[in-house]
């Protein structure tokens, strides 16, 4: 009796044989594309609440909606230009991004709630700039572990490689 083997797409496995210590180079750069997606909403967030005259509330609800929004697309655009479809091209951003953009809004927001005058600070004002640096900052070094944790996993980015 001749055994046959019937082959079968293991990307989906392969993401997952990867599990094991993820370098901190590639948790770093995992966190840098949050970051990207981050920083682009925070900031537009800022400038339209800031424009439209909104309170520090409905400016930073609105700069946290966008940071997720522009980090999804960011992954969202690699993974469909890879040929991926719409649906699973979502599934795989929220699966790559969410605990990551979480982690980094908590920080960022944070840092930039408990800064005196931070959240008054207009976009004119070196106060608003450097407190923005700083809690990106400290919000890029307290996620990258959280990365490397995740692609250590064979969770989070580790998920997105697969398709690059």
């Amino acid at each position: 009796m001749e055994h046959r083997h019937q082959h079968h797409d293991h990307a989906h496995d392969d993401a997952h044989a990867a599990k094991g210590p993820a370098s901190w180079s590639t948790a770093a750069t995992a966190t840098l594309h949050c970051l990207t997606g981050c920083a682009i909403g925070e900031v537009l967030g800022m400038v339209i609440g800031t424009a439209l005259g909104w309170g520090n509330l409905p400016t930073m609800v609105l700069a946290i909606v966008l940071a997720f929004f522009f980090g999804y697309a960011l992954t969202l655009r690699g993974v469909l230009k890879a040929g991926l479809g719409f649906r699973a091209a979502v599934r795989v951003a929220l699966a790559a991004d969410t605990l990551s953009i979480a982690v980094m809004e908590l920080v960022d927001n944070g840092v930039l709630a408990l800064w005196p005058g931070a959240m008054d600070a207009h976009l004119a004002d070196g106060l608003f700039w450097g407190a923005l640096a700083l809690a990106l900052t400290l919000a890029f070094l307290l996620t990258t572990p959280v990365n490397r944790w995740m692609i250590g996993r064979g969770k989070g980015h580790a998920v997105v490689h697969q398709y690059h």
